[in-house]
């Protein structure tokens, strides 16, 4: 996970940063056409600015990335374009999963990953398989992913193995576990990078309480120093979870916001 790039920005006060850092990583067809190549030609740059995420959380100390790489409303675009990214998916897979695993990282993939080809699915498993008792960090990602269809598939699951709860109201605690990320927290920080303004229907359930953070820097073009940028600009912010100022201010939870 080497990273040649020096950073010019301070480091984030360590007590708080965020434990789980969500990203849609946007920007990739836009940041190649601006240089004249094919789309998948930012697609490709797009990964090293994933290398380079990794290896920033890790020495910030961060446990859980979550990267949205591919949604269930994706299928849409040109069939090359999605061919280019399945074999794309594939290739760094096969590249990086070794390099994972010596990084003590663990790798999940969320996501309806049966409709995936069959190679892929394999390698999917195999690779979870691998780094699942890697502690270092935990890097999900979301493939083939909608934030209603996570919501529709725990309900379908949930009543599949508790039948007896259709008969009952269903809680919050009762629906959780059965979401994609129900087993790893929800996430601190959300980062949007490319411009647009959106989730996108990614993590809808566990984006509730999170910060939002949205920068007009292509993904390619995402560095150690972007993630800073987003870093310290949730340091400055006061997360309330319902509760008002005060409450905060005299509440033994420690505050997040921070002195840059």
């Amino acid at each position: 996970m080497s990273n040649t790039n020096s950073s010019t920005l301070a480091i984030p006060e360590v007590g708080s940063i965020p434990q789980h850092i969500a990203v849609i990583m946007d920007g990739n067809g836009r940041w190649a056409r601006k240089k004249l190549l094919p789309r998948i030609a930012g697609h490709r740059r797009g990964t090293d600015s994933v290398r380079s995420l990794v290896k920033s959380a890790i020495d910030l100390g961060i446990p859980y990335v979550t990267l949205f790489a591919f949604s269930s409303e994706n299928w849409r675009r040109p069939a090359d374009e999605v061919s280019m990214l399945m074999q794309l998916f594939l290739t760094v897979l096969k590249k990086e999963i070794n390099r994972l695993h010596r990084h003590n990282i663990r790798l999940r993939v969320v996501g309806d990953v049966s409709q995936f080809d069959t190679p892929l699915q394999e390698l999917i498993r195999s690779s979870e398989q691998l780094t699942e008792k890697n502690t270092q960090l935990t890097l999900t990602i979301a493939a083939n992913y909608g934030g209603r269809w996570d919501v529709l598939q725990a309900f379908n699951r949930l009543m599949r193995e508790c039948p007896e709860k259709i008969e009952q109201d269903i809680s919050e605690s009762d629906l959780t576990p059965y979401l994609s990320m129900g087993n790893i927290p929800e996430p601190d920080l959300f980062i949007r990078t490319g411009g647009e303004k959106r989730i996108s229907n990614f993590l809808l359930w566990q984006l509730a309480y999170t910060e939002l953070y949205f920068t007009d820097t292509l993904w390619p073009d995402f560095d150690e120093d972007s993630l800073k940028e987003a870093i310290l600009s949730y340091q400055s912010r006061e997360r309330r979870f319902g509760r008002t100022s005060e409450q905060v201010s005299q509440s033994s939870w420690p505050s997040i916001s921070a002195a840059i």
